[in-house]
Formats: C-alpha cells, sequence, structure tokens
C-alpha cells in the first residue's frame, strides 16, 4: 500500500511540473505570436495656412489718380456723356475763368453775341449792382473798373431770354494799356449768371 501512493505520488508530481512546464511554454510561444497591435491613428490633415491678402496702396492711389483725371486704368480716356440740350446747358450758372493782371484799371465791354433779340441783363461788381438794367445791342458798351489788389469778381446775371433763348452775348476784357486780357460768351436763361474774376496780382 505505501508502495502504491509512493508511485502514484511520484505520478502525481510529475504530471503536476510537465504540465507546468508546458504552460509556462504555450504562453510564451503564443505570446510572441498573438501579440495586440494597436491600429495606427491617422494624423488629420492640416488646413493650409490662409496667406494675408496685402493691399497695395499704390495701386489704389494710382487707380484713384486715374478717375479723377478722367482715365480708366490703362490709360485711356474714360469717355463722359456730352450734354446736348442747349436748353439745359443754359439753365446753371456759368463760369469764364479767373484773368490775371498787374494792370491798376479794366475796361469792360459786351454786345449781344447774335442778332439783337432783346436781352437784358444786369451786372454786379463784388456782389454789388454797377448796372441795374442793360439792354444789349450789336454795339459794344460797358464799363471802367479800378481794380483792388486780390479779387475782383464780376457777375453778368440774365434778365431775361429776349426773343430767341437763352439770353447770350460776348465781352472782352481790357487792361490799363487797351490790351485784350480776357475774350468769352455766356449763353444762360433768365436769373442765371455768367462769371468772371479778374485777379490782380
Amino acid at each position: 500500500m505505501n508502495q502504491y501512493f509512493s508511485f502514484k505520488g511520484q505520478f502525481l508530481v510529475l504530471a503536476f511540473i510537465f504540465g507546468a512546464f508546458s504552460t509556462a511554454f504555450s504562453q510564451e510561444e503564443f505570446g510572441s505570436e498573438f501579440k495586440v497591435k494597436a491600429a495606427p491613428v491617422k494624423k488629420k490633415k492640416e488646413a493650409a495656412p490662409v496667406k494675408d491678402v496685402k493691399f497695395n496702396s499704390k495701386d489704389y492711389e494710382k487707380i484713384k489718380a486715374y478717375e479723377v483725371a478722367g482715365l480708366d486704368k490703362n490709360n485711356y480716356v474714360v469717355p463722359k456723356p456730352e450734354e446736348k440740350d442747349a436748353e439745359k446747358l443754359a439753365k446753371r450758372d456759368q463760369d469764364l475763368g479767373v484773368v490775371k493782371t498787374t494792370s491798376g484799371t479794366a475796361k469792360v465791354r459786351y454786345r449781344d453775341a447774335a442778332y439783337v433779340d432783346g436781352d437784358k441783363i444786369r451786372v454786379y461788381l463784388n456782389y454789388e449792382i454797377v448796372e441795374q438794367e442793360v439792354l444789349l445791342s450789336g454795339d459794344a458798351q460797358g464799363f471802367d473798373i479800378t481794380l483792388k489788389k486780390g479779387v475782383n469778381r464780376i457777375d453778368f446775371e440774365a434778365i431775361n431770354d429776349g426773343f430767341a433763348a437763352p439770353n447770350t452775348a460776348e465781352f472782352k476784357i481790357f487792361n490799363d494799356k487797351g490790351e485784350v486780357i480776357s475774350s468769352n460768351q455766356w449763353n444762360i436763361a433768365q436769373g442765371y449768371k455768367a462769371t468772371i474774376v479778374i485777379e490782380k496780382e
């Protein structure tokens, strides 16, 4: 009986050792082959950085300069609509420009520019009336003025349109030497003014 248990005990010990050895071997073998691999993490593509749009101030100034000069960006003249309606053109004040002189006096002369049709005007010098009512004829008429240093403004106001609108006249301004320093015409409707400035230097 003791031999039987002794033999059985030895067998169990050997079986236990063998089993433990097999388990360790299996774990080692499977551990090397069946490792869990982590799935690769895909990196998100980064959006391309937005570049700042730089505004060229020189280009802007150049374009604005073209616009002021009446040109487009290719230096071509920008056509402007022309007003062809004579009646509309006459219904506005007319700028006859600025003339510079060193003369001490000036002679202002005017007459009807077309055929005499009863045009009447009122004349102002520096906003004061110097001729209350003048009936324009075919002959030159006018007045003399002593020029003050600086601006001397003359306004011709159309009192009427005559028989054929608008009020039309031509005028000349002479210096103290009898030389023409300005020559022009006006075409203005009743109630509007034509203005010229004599600037004494």
